[in-house]
């Protein structure tokens, strides 16, 4: 099961959302600090402004009254307050100490009773009488904190844009993955735009080169065996023309399967060099496959030894040369080396078609698995043999990931061969439109 966070575009949105939350809510915090600290110099200039102001309106207009709240008491009131304000919550507490220090050296500054709305005293030395004034809010009460809306608003605009720099940053190195893949199938690979960071880039290029190069390289050696292959089908024909007339029929027997081994082993090298797509009319796998196994059965009547159990359906198709080369290789391969029944079997899973060809025979040991498929290599001495190049499961592979399948070989528990053929259902060639389905 493939995990989102596994991917490159899952961690980044991970660390830009982690990234982005903890940047945001420190600064929600900082600029909650800062709101209650200017606030609080906010009050405290106020009330120093207002302190004055009442001063100058009682040395001006002594007549005037004054507001509500704003009291001019004797130092001898029994309303003057009278402690350290023990009983005083902390904001305000703060509060008079910030005051006191604006205020002029000597004054005094007292809060008034709890249990009422706060009111300040303030009493400099130059002062007769008590100035009261009423003290703001530190915090006035609002229904809604509007910066935790704005927080929410600008943290979604940075998430959205975040995560499409991330998806733009991880679009070229998903077209790379895709490159790799289909390279690392045999199919053809355009070259790749190159863009994205400079890193991404020179990556990009370097793909690129190594394509181009490895294109080359193998188009290079399959026009030199294709031409050895061709040249060699002439003097051939005048081997096996040159046998068949011979007079032991014991030699001319000897000679003519020496030069059809030898001509067999030709066709492969073509086969294998053949590197373009198979432009061959598709055709439904399983009705190919049934008409194939008859073919071989017709070989030897007595001994059916290839069985069939088709389940794909007729959605399953492959270009005809391609299947039948596939098929080709493999009934040979098992004929040779394997031991009836010989079995072709499809179906159709969640994740794609199956072509499976197994046999009865010895198998291969498990350390030439890996080399099973590798061109030119025999492996001996279970499957070697006469007029055979090491070719048949490397021309096999090679054929599945042209049309964008995979290949697994293995022994089965129960003895024998099995190669599995998986053919995705995106990389199986569609019928025509307006033809018929079988």
């Amino acid at each position: 099961m493939r995990k989102p966070i596994d991917s490159l575009f899952g961690r980044l949105a991970l660390l830009v959302v982690g990234v982005l939350l903890l940047s945001h809510f420190a600064w929600y915090f900082a600029m909650r600090l800062e709101r209650n600290q200017m606030q609080t110099r906010y009050a405290v200039e106020e009330a120093a402004f207002l302190v004055e102001a009442v001063r100058q309106h009682v040395a001006r207009t002594p007549d005037l009254p004054l507001p509500s709240r704003v009291r001019i008491v004797s130092p001898g009131s029994a309303d003057v307050p009278h402690g350290d304000g023990a009983d005083l919550p902390a904001a305000l507490k703060r509060f008079r100490d910030d005051v006191s220090e604006r205020m002029p050296a000597g004054t005094h500054v007292e809060i008034g009773a709890s249990g009422r709305p706060p009111v300040l005293w303030v009493r400099e030395p130059s002062d007769p009488n008590w100035i009261v004034v009423p003290v703001q809010p530190l915090r006035p009460p609002r229904p809604r904190d509007r910066m935790m809306l704005w927080l929410a608003t600008i943290f979604s605009s940075a998430v959205i844009a975040a995560l499409f720099a991330a998806w733009q940053l991880q679009q070229p190195l998903r077209s790379l993955v895709r490159a790799v893949a289909r390279f690392g199938r045999g199919q053809p690979v355009p070259p790749l735009r190159e863009r994205g960071p400079r890193e991404l880039r020179q990556l990009t290029r370097g793909f690129n080169q190594m394509v181009e190069q490895v294109s080359r390289a193998e188009n290079d050696r399959a026009v030199m065996l294709a031409g050895v292959a061709h040249d060699l089908r002439t003097p051939l024909a005048r081997m096996r023309l040159r046998a068949e007339m011979m007079d032991d029929a014991r030699l001319r027997d000897g000679v003519v399967r020496d030069v059809d081994s030898m001509s067999h082993i030709v066709d492969q090298f073509l086969v294998f060099a053949h590197g373009g797509a198979d432009r061959s009319e598709p055709v439904p796998v399983d009705q190919a496959c049934e008409r194939i196994a008859r073919t071989y059965r017709a070989v030897a009547p007595n001994a059916p030894t290839v069985q069939s159990r088709l389940a794909a359906g007729a959605g399953f198709r492959l270009p005809t040369a391609t299947l039948d080369r596939i098929l080709s290789n493999l009934l040979d391969n098992a004929h040779a080396y394997g031991a009836p029944p010989v079995v072709v079997e499809t179906e159709r899973t969640s994740t794609g078609y199956v072509l499976a060809v197994s046999d009865r025979g010895n198998g291969i040991a498990p350390r030439d698995l890996a080399a099973a498929t590798r061109p030119f290599v025999r492996l001996d001495p279970a499957r070697g043999g006469n007029g055979h190049s090491g070719l048949g499961l490397a021309i096999v592979e090679r054929l599945v990931q042209r049309v964008g399948g995979d290949c697994e070989i293995g022994n089965q528990p129960e003895g024998g061969l099995r190669v599995a053929m998986i053919f995705p259902f995106d990389a199986v060639p569609k019928p025509e439109p307006g033809q018929p389905a079988d």
